[in-house]
């Protein structure tokens, strides 16, 4: 009683939404609806809300409740105000408009949620209301990756009279950014491995079960998994965002997305691809990777950040990730290697991270800083990696000479062959693991391979986790 009478002293926090969509409509619910009187968190109740009841805990509840300023969500803005919601509007406090200006030029708006998604009208929101001396929360990575370094610059302009927050924008539900913001402090990160998109680890182990590409796509797509053009999805470019997004905040090196981060996606992988990883007692998962290379010492050369279907360890943690879970494992130099699990997208998971950051900025514990390691840590993204590569081929003689030939050329050194028996001597499979060498080395071995006569297709290569 005595946080709420507290929280109502102190002028509510008007916030503007835009996007009234599936994460739109969770963090409505969870503002207006879940929370208590004014948009103040509730106490946890004895017995309620997870299996920690101890008297500590609720203290830090009963704190959290008195510091957080009251918020309501004053208007939202969306495309088309006959559409249907999914949510219950609070008509006595919450206005629905069209136009982005009606929010922006809104003196009384403190904060913007931007839930909308795309780069083009949603960067126009996020810049203006910057300068207009709101601060921004987001859920999207693409646009941070996008403008990243301008994002930072204007916001560190306003000496911390604004702030600018995206937990929601990598891993939905997983409090990865705010780990990254603050709990790495006194240590040094080598290296950032995860899954950061549901859909593809989701199609993943379907695949591994033996179903093929194109049907485990329209399944994802028929069960709302995966867009009518799945793109960005299956050729990596989501996760290429959010791994620019971790590098930055892991290593303090902006990784420009386009040119600098390697990407290579799902859509070129068979279930063949599962049987040959079995072999090696592995699975294959989509992975957004940012390392240090070793030059002189351990982890002490220049920045890797790529984008890979991974030949995977079973008894690795990524290996575990199951459906449309995520998973980010950070290996530093105090920790070892840390692992953040859960949720990737979904409504609440991805507005559950959105309200975080909204009472961070409510209690005025939002980092200053959106990006508070800065360096200049050379890139390559020439990244080295032991290699799996696969050639589908017509049986005939002297095949395997050829490749060690080809190899040899190109300075890969050979760790394995793996080839199952054969069925169909015109339509045959074997793969060949390597030994650490450079992402160049691989592309231009393939490409000699591919000329070769007995060759079906382009080879399938991917990187292979330690």
């Amino acid at each position: 009683m005595a946080s709420s009478l507290k929280a109502s002293t102190l002028r509510p926090l008007r916030i503007g939404m835009f996007g009234g969509g599936t994460v739109g409509g969770g963090v409505y619910e969870i503002i207006m609806d879940r929370l208590g009187d004014g948009g103040v968190p509730q106490q946890q109740q004895s017995g309620g809300g997870g299996n920690n009841s101890s008297s500590g805990s609720n203290s830090n509840n009963r704190k959290t409740a008195a510091t957080v300023r009251p918020c309501v969500i004053s208007k939202i803005c969306v495309r088309d105000l006959s559409k249907s919601r999914s949510f219950h509007v609070h008509d006595n406090c919450t206005q629905l408009v069209t136009d982005i200006y009606s929010i922006l030029d809104d003196d009384s708006i403190d904060i913007v949620v931007e839930v909308m998604g795309g780069t083009g009208l949603a960067w126009t929101v996020v810049q203006e209301s910057l300068k207009r001396g709101k601060s921004v929360i987001t859920a999207n990575k693409a646009l941070i990756a996008l403008h990243l370094d301008e994002i930072h610059q204007t916001v560190l302009a306003s000496h911390g009279k604004v702030k600018f927050a995206y937990e929601a924008a990598v891993c939905g539900g997983i409090p990865i950014i705010h780990t990254l913001q603050t709990c790495y402090s006194g240590d040094i990160i080598n290296e950032i491995t995860g899954i950061c998109n549901g859909t593809t680890n989701y199609m993943l182990g379907k695949m591994e079960q033996g179903a093929e590409y194109e049907d485990v796509l329209k399944e994802a797509q028929d069960l709302g998994f995966a867009e009518a053009d799945p793109t960005a999805d299956v050729e990596g470019h989501d996760v290429q965002a959010k791994i620019a997004i971790l590098a930055k905040l892991a290593f303090g090196t902006s990784v420009p997305m386009k040119t600098s981060i390697p990407c290579l996606g799902i859509s070129q992988l068979t279930s063949v691809d599962f049987e040959y990883a079995k072999l090696l007692g592995c699975t294959i998962k989509l992975v957004g990777t940012a390392t240090r290379l070793s030059e002189y010492g351990e982890h002490d050369g220049a920045l890797s950040v790529y984008v890979a279907p991974k030949v995977v360890p079973n008894s690795h943690l990524l290996a575990s990730i199951r459906g449309s879970g995520n998973a980010v494992a950070v290996d530093s130099a105090n920790l070892g290697i840390a692992s953040y699990t859960g949720p990737g997208a979904g409504r609440f998971p991805t507005a559950s991270s959105v309200v975080a950051d909204i009472c961070r900025v409510a209690s005025n514990t939002a980092s200053i800083d959106p990006f508070p390691l800065h360096s200049n840590i050379a890139l390559d993204s020439d990244y080295t990696s032991e290699f799996y590569i696969r050639i589908s081929f017509s049986d005939g003689l002297g095949i395997i000479r050829r490749i060690g030939e080809l190899s040899e050329t190109h300075g890969v050194s050979i760790n394995s062959i793996l080839q199952n028996p054969i069925k169909d001597k015109l339509m045959a499979d074997f793969v060949v693991t390597t030994e650490e060498c450079r992402l160049m080395q691989i592309k231009e071995l393939c490409r000699d391979i591919a000329n070769e006569d007995f060759v079906r297709c382009d080879p399938v290569f991917m990187p292979m986790l330690h």
